[in-house]
């Protein structure tokens, strides 16, 4: 088969793209490295939608950010991913910082961000928002800025691009790519697959992606970010909660969840290793002390969890949308943020790009727009519990403690469209794992049911994809092996 377009990278933004194309009568495919779509920088990500205020205007991310937020509203209602415009508050620690707020409410209003506003009544400040520290002075209000859990909104989209007819390959690491007679052919570790257009939305891996082709003109480097998970109970905040930014980053945030965690971070370390997602005492440190300018009474002792991202910093520090010199190549890379914000909008300027290409786009007479909600066990009334677990015992059988999850909604992420194959692909999409135990009690209950539904034995069974896996065989083989080694040595 040759397809229309091939995506290469399941991140938000490959997965945005596959979606918004899923519409037409094209043929589309999506390649992505690891065994879970969302496994990169998508994972790991704050999960912050931006107004948009913060980047440059001479940067075309500020206004892919505005555009995007705007679609969040009805993306969010077509495809039930979490989503809330809770507001995001810049905080101004001294005096001198007012002015770096009113020239970015100025520029934010004139450049069409609706609401920002600028609050000087400290008790105001305090009531909407009473953990902030007593030191503040003046926040940039930004009431359209929200939270989206963004490996929920990447299988959302995955899953109904596919219920649309895009075909999906994980575990599809491309190694060669060849142009020849307008036809693209890319190999990966597991077979080859031929098409007209090649979208590049590799994430941070997009500049090797481009060499294969010959093009070299950027460069991405990973830029590592820290965070501290706290437990549910801890902390509640109501807004997103910046720092007056840097010239690298929006600095370190102190910010809740949709879950109703809180976290902080992230700091910004500039690697040359782009697996390196490895967290450092000082690092942490960094974040706490950071975090603590925002919110003194940070509850370092009731973490739950320290992780670390990697962003795709492209050298030009602006998000790389083009066509390329090579026909039917769009390069889509260096999304750093805020490229959460502005997926949607991406999306829609990549069909630009096609059009302009001579793609045919004719939107489908049977395209559905709308992933159903799936089913979770803390939406249910016990009437309707009752009901579901008659009709169903593994509704009633609860595999994760902390977070109450039952096997049937377990069952229920692996059999999703582009469903779940390994734990954390389990974990991600419906929170066994993520709770204050952090897996010690749920996980080999995952491992048991992912070995029978996909039919695989436990030592086939990853954490995340390929040399991932968990189990190596029975204590007791190994023991024995031992033994009869011992006796042979003797």
């Amino acid at each position: 088969m040759i397809y229309d377009v091939i995506i290469i990278g399941g991140g938000v933004t490959g997965c945005s793209i596959a979606r918004t194309l899923s519409k037409y009568n094209i043929k589309v495919c999506l390649l992505e490295k690891e065994g879970e779509v969302a496994s990169g920088t998508t994972k790991a990500n704050s999960g912050v939608v931006h107004a948009g205020y913060a980047s440059p205007r001479e940067y075309i991310k500020r206004y892919l950010c505005i555009k995007g937020n705007k679609l969040y509203t009805q993306a969010a209602q077509e495809l039930n991913f979490p989503f809330k415009r809770t507001g995001s508050f810049v905080v101004a620690l001294e005096d001198n910082q007012i002015k770096i707020l009113e020239k970015e409410r100025k520029k934010g209003t004139e450049d069409g961000i609706p609401e920002l506003d600028l609050l000087f009544d400290k008790k105001q400040i305090k009531k909407m928002e009473p953990n902030l520290t007593d030191d503040v002075v003046g926040v940039l209000h930004a009431p359209t800025a929200g939270l989206v859990s963004p490996y929920e909104l990447t299988f959302a989209l995955a899953e109904n691009a596919a219920i649309n007819g895009v075909k999906f390959f994980r575990n599809h690491e491309v190694v060669r790519i060849k142009h020849e007679d307008y036809i693209f052919t890319v190999r990966t570790y597991k077979g080859e697959f031929q098409g007209r257009n090649l979208i590049n939305a590799a994430g941070l891996y997009a500049a090797k992606i481009s060499k294969m082709l010959g093009l070299d003109y950027f460069s991405i480097m990973p830029r590592k970010g820290e965070y501290i998970l706290f437990d549910r109970n801890a902390l509640q905040l109501n807004k997103v909660l910046f720092p007056i930014a840097t010239k690298v980053s929006k600095g370190i945030l102190v910010c809740p969840t949709l879950h109703g965690n809180t976290f902080v971070g992230p700091n910004a370390q500039n690697i040359t290793d782009p697996e390196d997602i490895s967290t450092t005492t000082a690092g942490l440190k960094e974040i706490l002390e950071g975090g603590r300018k925002l919110i003194p009474n940070l509850p370092a002792r009731s973490s739950i969890r320290s992780f670390a991202g990697l962003r795709a910093v492209p050298d030009t520090y602006d998000f790389i949308i083009d066509n390329t010199d090579v026909y039917g190549f769009i390069n889509v890379a260096g999304i750093l943020s805020p490229g959460l914000t502005a997926t949607f909008a991406i999306a829609e300027k990549v069909v630009e790009f096609l059009e302009l290409l001579g793609l045919e786009l004719k939107i489908k007479e049977d395209y559905n727009p709308n992933r159903p909600k799936p089913e979770r066990f803390k939406d249910f009334t016990k009437e309707e519990l009752d009901k579901k677990i008659r009709e169903d015992p593994a509704w009633g059988r609860i595999i994760c403690r902390c977070e109450t999850i039952p096997e049937k909604e377990i069952i229920n992420a692996i059999h999703a469209p582009v469903g779940a194959n390994t734990v954390d692909g389990v974990k991600f999409r419906c929170r066994p794992g993520m709770g204050r135990c952090q897996g010690g009690f749920c996980r080999p209950r995952v491992i048991e049911i992912l070995s029978r539904e996909l039919n695989k034995s436990y030592e086939e069974i990853t954490k995340k994809g390929e040399d991932t896996n968990i189990l190596v065989g029975k204590t007791k083989d190994f023991i024995l092996k031992s033994e009869r080694r011992g006796v042979s040595e003797e």
